[in-house]
């Protein structure tokens, strides 16, 4: 058999068929593993004018998500927001535009904020969960009311203490050690949006830290992610975010040198 010959029924797979229904068998299994845009077929030797509209609408909505303010009261319902007492928290970016040139000020709150922060939080919690716009506002709408009242009723049942959830904006991952400093967390967690990308706009991330410190880098961090609708669900999501803390718990350590275990052999 020629090269042209081996080649001939995955050009014709991706050029001739136009629904899903039609596509092979070893087509359809590869493509639902993946919310990636594979063997979409072709016209000539360009995109479908349908895959070229769909990356033009999710390259907007990915633009649109880092453009995007967390307004607390918009983006969340009263009685959520009344129901976990959320405020809101603001690190030293004032804008949009000096958070996204100026990274280390997303990494340390504003005087006013720490001083709430102090004012309204109880230091020394078991669990301190935390969430922070990062670069996707449609993800921490999407996904925070789904997940923060499963990891209060989780971290419920193990025991553990919870401090209270606050919001904080224009928020970068390092802020996660001025938590550690100002409120002494068992384990702390923050919920916050991950840079979109042409799959989805709405994924969400957890970093986690044991006592995180100001000398602490991302070796010191655990991470949670894809968290959205074709990724990790609100329950699987809980469900390792609380096995992982109760590791952290159990070893005194988290970062590089903790792999995560998903047994539920830590409940502690």
């Amino acid at each position: 058999m020629s090269d042209s010959e081996r080649k001939r029924p995955l050009a014709s797979a991706r050029s001739d068929h136009s629904s899903s229904d039609a596509l092979p068998d070893i087509v359809r299994r590869v493509r639902a593993r993946t919310p990636a845009r594979l063997l979409v077929g072709r016209a000539g030797a360009a995109y479908r004018t349908e895959t070229q509209l769909d990356l033009r609408d999710a390259h907007a909505a990915a633009r649109d998500a880092v453009r995007a303010e967390l307004e607390m009261r918009e983006a969340f319902d009263p009685a959520f927001i009344s129901r976990f007492q959320l405020f809101e928290a603001r690190t030293r970016a004032r804008s949009k535009d000096e958070y996204l040139l100026r990274p280390d000020l997303g990494r340390a709150f504003d005087d006013e904020s720490r001083a709430e922060i102090k004012k309204r939080c109880l230091p020394e919690q078991d669990l301190q969960i935390v969430i922070g716009d990062g670069l996707s506002v449609p993800a921490v709408i999407a996904q925070v009311p789904r997940l923060l009242p499963l990891l209060h009723e989780g971290a419920a049942e193990r025991g553990w203490s919870v401090g209270r959830t606050f919001v904080v904006r224009h928020c970068r991952v390092g802020i996660l050690n001025e938590i550690g400093q100002l409120l002494n967390p068992r384990v702390a967690v923050l919920l916050i949006g991950e840079r979109p990308g042409l799959a989805t706009a709405e994924s969400l991330s957890a970093y986690m830290a044991y006592q995180p410190r100001v000398s602490h880098t991302d070796a010191n961090r655990n991470l949670i992610s894809n968290i959205h609708a074709r990724g990790l669900n609100a329950s699987q999501a809980v469900s390792r975010i609380l096995n992982l803390a109760a590791q952290m718990m159990h070893g005194g350590i988290s970062g590089y040198t903790l792999p995560e275990n998903p047994s539920n052999a830590f409940d502690t």
